[in-house]
C-alpha cells in the first residue's frame, strides 16, 4: 500500500444539522445527519424488520456489584439517566434513543434522557443534573473518549453505575464505568477493506474520509481499514486522507476539492454513511457515475445509504447497529443479579451489498 498524501489541510466548515432526520449517521458511531427522509420515518428505527443489537462476543477483565462497590437496585421502577451525544436529528441517534426508551419501557423503568448536542462540557453538566435528580443507573453515550473524568466522578461518588455504548472511553472498567457496549471499530475497517476490494476487483486509487478526531471510534475505522489493504491489498492505492467530520456537507465539499487535486480517484472509504453520501453528491456533480466511476464504501447502515446501493450509486455499506436498548437493559440485569459483566461487550454487524440491500431495507435506520 502507498499513501501518497497524508492528512491534506482541512478547512474548517460549519456543520449544519438539518431539524429534518435523514438516513443518516453515526456520529460515531457519532454521526451528523443533513437531510433526507422525515423524521417520523427516522425515528421509526427502521421499521418491523429492524434488529435490535445482540452480542458477538465479550473481551476484558469481569465485574460484579461487589466489585463495584454499589447496592442492589431493582430495574423496574428504577430511574435511569441516559446521556445521548448528539441530536436525534442524525437517524443513528433516532433509533439509538428510541431503542433505550423502548427497552426502558419494557423493563419497567423511568428512562431521563438529555442531549449534550455534541457539546462536552455540556454533557459533563447533563450528566451532574441526572445524578442530581437521583438516578439509580446512567447510560452514556460519550461525545468524546476523553474528557468525562468529572462527570464520571461523581457517578461513583453516588454509587451509580455507569454502562457506555457506542464509544469507548479512556477511563478504567469496573472503577469509572461498568462496561463498553458497541461495535468492533477496527473490524468494521478491516471489512470495510473486504468490501471495496470486491467492488474494485482488489484495485483502486482510494480517497479515505476521516471521521472526527478524539475517539476510538474513527481512530478504530481508520486502522482497521489501513492495516487490511496494507496487508492483503497491495494494488488498492489510498492516495488522500482528509477528516470530513462525520458531516454529508462536509463529505461533499472535501470530495470534490480531493477530485480536484487527484482525479484519478476512483474509490471512496468513508468513515460513516453521511460523509459517503456527501461524496455521492460531489462525484456526481464532477460529472462521474458514484457507484461506477467512482466506487463507494462506508460504515452505518442508514436508509439513503442503502437505498442507493439498491439505485447502483453505492457499493457497500458494512452496519453499525445503533439498536442498544434491549442489550443495555439484559446487561444491567444480570450486573444486578449478581453475574460478572466484561468490559467490553461487542455487538453483532451486519453488511448491505448489492446483493441483498433490497431484501434487507426494513433493517436500515
Amino acid at each position: 500500500m502507498k499513501i501518497r498524501e497524508s492528512h491534506s489541510l482541512f478547512r474548517s466548515t460549519a456543520i449544519r444539522v438539518c431539524a429534518v432526520a435523514a438516513a443518516g449517521g453515526l456520529l460515531l458511531s457519532g454521526c451528523t445527519n443533513e437531510g433526507g427522509d422525515s423524521e417520523a420515518e427516522s425515528s421509526s428505527g427502521g421499521g418491523e424488520a429492524a434488529q435490535a443489537a445482540d452480542s458477538a462476543g465479550s473481551s476484558g477483565p469481569t465485574c460484579t456489584m461487589d466489585d463495584y462497590g454499589v447496592d442492589k437496585v431493582d430495574i423496574k421502577g428504577a430511574k435511569v439517566g441516559f446521556s445521548q451525544s448528539e441530536p436525534d436529528s442524525a437517524s443513528f441517534r433516532a433509533a439509538e434513543t428510541k431503542s433505550l426508551k423502548d427497552a426502558a419501557k419494557e423493563a419497567g423503568a423511568d428512562l431521563v434522557v438529555t442531549n449534550a448536542n455534541n457539546e462536552l462540557p455540556k454533557q459533563i453538566s447533563d450528566i451532574e443534573n441526572l445524578l442530581s435528580q437521583d438516578v439509580d443507573m446512567l447510560v452514556i453515550a460519550p461525545v468524546n473518549s476523553d474528557g468525562l473524568d468529572s462527570a464520571l466522578n461523581a457517578a461513583k461518588k453516588k454509587k451509580v453505575p455507569v454502562v457506555t455504548i457506542d464509544r469507548k472511553v479512556t477511563n478504567k472498567s469496573c472503577d469509572d464505568y461498568l462496561t463498553f457496549i458497541g461495535s468492533d471499530f477496527v473490524k468494521q475497517g478491516e471489512r470495510a477493506a473486504d468490501a471495496l476490494a470486491k467492488a474494485t476487483d482488489s484495485t483502486a486509487k482510494v480517497a479515505v474520509l476521516l471521521g472526527p478526531s478524539g475517539n476510538n471510534v474513527t481512530d478504530g475505522r481508520q486502522k482497521g481499514f489501513k492495516d487490511k489493504v496494507e496487508s492483503d491489498y497491495p494494488d488498492i492505492e489510498i492516495v488522500a486522507e482528509q477528516t470530513a467530520n462525520a458531516s454529508r456537507s462536509e463529505g461533499q465539499e472535501v470530495t470534490a476539492q480531493l477530485l480536484q487535486s487527484n482525479p484519478e480517484i476512483d474509490a471512496v472509504y468513508a468513515f460513516n454513511d453521511e460523509e459517503g453520501l456527501g461524496a455521492m453528491a460531489a462525484i456526481q456533480e464532477a460529472g462521474k457515475e458514484p457507484g461506477k466511476d467512482v466506487k463507494i464504501v462506508s460504515i452505518d447502515g442508514t436508509k439513503n445509504a442503502v437505498d442507493a446501493i439498491v439505485d447502483g450509486k453505492y457499493n457497500a455499506v458494512i452496519e453499525s447497529n445503533p439498536r442498544f436498548g434491549p442489550l443495555v437493559f439484559d446487561t444491567l440485569d444480570k450486573f444486578y443479579s449478581g453475574e460478572k459483566i466484561p468490559e467490553d461487550i461487542i455487538i453483532k454487524d451486519g453488511e448491505y451489498t448489492p446483493d441483498n440491500a433490497e431484501e434487507q431495507a426494513g433493517q436500515a435506520f
